[in-house]
């Protein structure tokens, strides 16, 4: 049976809200993600972090990853990268406080050019963020979706550094025109957790199951591999994501 979660930020409702809309649905898992003027990963104190792990653990939940995403441009200008990588190296950290081992997070665009000064910052940034995560068992998790599989492959062959994994989501794929299958056996190397999302090819997200993600033959494409992480439903969009969630649980409960 598939591990099934889904974002805490997707419900759209409070942290105690949504940790008991996911016992109420039976979820396995939930992936951690600030909530604005409640919930702030990078700044959670210890009795903060202790009081989410008695959450989680009273839901029956496993705390699969946590999002740690900084917005904007990602690690992609020399100008900032540097307070960058330590902010993620304190959502690292507190990640593992909260018995977690997976970051997901963007990294930014990925320029085809080698010699672009973008593509060399994000190397450095996944560089000393790699050596970091190999130091303290975390994973960084960028997510798919800016570019093709074989693109992001090539550009994680040139990180030495185990921690440096992929979050991969199929929708982000299928919206930008990508091949969401082939893309599974071109990273599978790499592949720690999957988003569960739906979308439509070269347009927007729509509930799971009504898209064009071949979900069939992902699921067996990611069992192929070996793939026994989380599959963590996202919805970005719609006026009722929790009852989105509760179909798409649904849903993937099939397989």
């Amino acid at each position: 049976m598939l591990k099934v979660g889904a974002f805490l930020g997707s419900f759209r409702l409070g942290a105690k809200e949504s940790f008991d809309k996911c016992r109420e649905l039976g979820l396995d898992g939930i992936e951690l993600s600030n909530i604005r003027d409640e919930l702030m990963i990078e700044s959670l104190s210890e009795s903060a972090i202790e009081d989410i792990r008695h959450r989680a653990a009273a839901a029956g939940l496993v705390i699969s990853s946590v999002c740690g995403d900084l917005g904007g441009h990602e690690f992609t200008d020399s100008g900032d990268v540097e307070e960058r990588i330590k902010r993620t190296m304190k959502i690292m950290d507190v990640t593992r406080a909260l018995g977690s081992r997976i970051v997901q997070t963007h990294i930014g665009s990925i320029p085809a050019d080698p010699e672009a000064p973008a593509r060399k910052v994000m190397a450095y940034a996944m560089d000393r963020l790699g050596e970091y995560g190999d130091r303290i068992e975390c994973r960084l998790a960028s997510e798919t979706g800016p570019e093709a599989a074989e693109e992001l492959g090539a550009f994680l062959k040139e990180i030495k550094h185990e921690s440096i994994k992929i979050n991969y989501d199929p929708a982000n794929l299928v919206m930008k025109g990508f091949d969401h299958l082939a893309g599974v056996a071109i990273l599978k190397d790499y592949i720690v957790q999957t988003h569960a999302k739906d979308g439509k090819r070269r347009n927007g997200e729509v509930p799971l199951g009504e898209g064009d993600v071949d979900f069939p033959v992902y699921i067996k494409a990611l069992r192929d591999i070996g793939f026994d992480g989380f599959f963590i439903i996202e919805r970005e969009v719609g006026p009722n994501p929790a009852e989105d969630i509760a179909r798409a649980k649904d849903f993937l409960r099939r397989f």
